[in-house]
């Protein structure tokens, strides 16, 4: 694969930016970079096209951005913010199944609470036809001209996965690096790391720990993703050192092999 092209579809934590309620001055900005769904993304090949998570904004971030075909689907972890979405799937299996890749924790949620998408036999499009296949740490998939490797992070006490792509990493949600996983992060073009607030979090980089990490694996270039309403587009960008840039819902950007 000669290049990766990235889509954020959402940037913002589980809230969405605007908060409900809220009248800070995030929550009320005029610059619409401080306007986020919640956090996906969207990995696209010449001919496959490959999502990261399924936030409750999935339709509508579909529709922004044009998406017509899907060839598989990646979960981190299932988090509401990054799972509900789950049922607009449909579109992209009215005949035919799905891939989905996920942890087997992920896998038993998908059962439990979606088992309708699931062996199904609706062949009117009404429902998703899913096929879950099951992945394990540092073992790479490949889909078409994707090779995708499953890292572990830690999200709090929990393990949920990152997911590298060539010189390509993405690991929202993550408060913790495993010394294991430490390796599978270097030499990337572009590192792609949650950073929820200024302060620390007990399940989240702050955006101190954010910085320290992107530079811990050497990366060239580093965006931050799922973003509080704490955290201004246009004040974070001028805070940030050389080589890091805060995401923003519809952001693209190319990555080399």
């Amino acid at each position: 694969m000669s290049q990766l092209d990235v889509t954020f579809l959402g940037t913002g934590t589980s809230h969405g930016i605007p908060v409900i309620g809220c009248s800070c001055p995030v929550c009320t900005s005029c610059d619409p970079r401080d306007t986020r769904y919640r956090a996906s993304i969207l990995l696209q090949s010449e001919i496959f096209n490959i999502l990261v998570d399924t936030s409750p904004e999935f339709r509508l971030q579909a529709l922004r951005a044009g998406l017509k075909s899907l060839d598989a689907v990646f979960y981190t972890h299932d988090h509401a913010d990054h799972f509900n979405g789950i049922d607009d799937l449909r579109v992209f299996c009215k005949d035919h199944s799905l891939p989905v890749y996920c942890k087997e924790d992920v896998a038993l949620a998908i059962q439990s609470r979606f088992s309708y998408v699931l062996n199904g036999d609706d062949i009117a499009g009404g429902i998703p036809h899913l096929d879950l296949r099951i992945l394990k740490p540092f073992e790479e998939v490949e889909i078409g001209n994707f090779k995708v490797m499953p890292i572990p992070v830690l999200h709090g006490k929990r393990e949920i996965f990152a997911f590298r792509i060539g010189s390509f990493a993405y690991a929202t949600d993550c408060s913790e690096v495993p010394e294991r996983s430490l390796p599978y992060f270097e030499g990337l073009d572009a590192l792609v790391v949650g950073a929820l607030r200024y302060w620390p979090h007990p399940t989240h980089y702050s955006v101190f720990e954010a910085v320290a990490f992107g530079r811990k694996v050497g990366a060239k270039r580093v965006y931050f993703t799922h973003l509080s309403h704490g955290l201004s587009h246009a004040t974070l960008s001028a805070e940030l050192p050389e080589g890091f840039s805060v995401a923003y819902d519809m952001l693209h950007i190319a990555v080399g092999s």
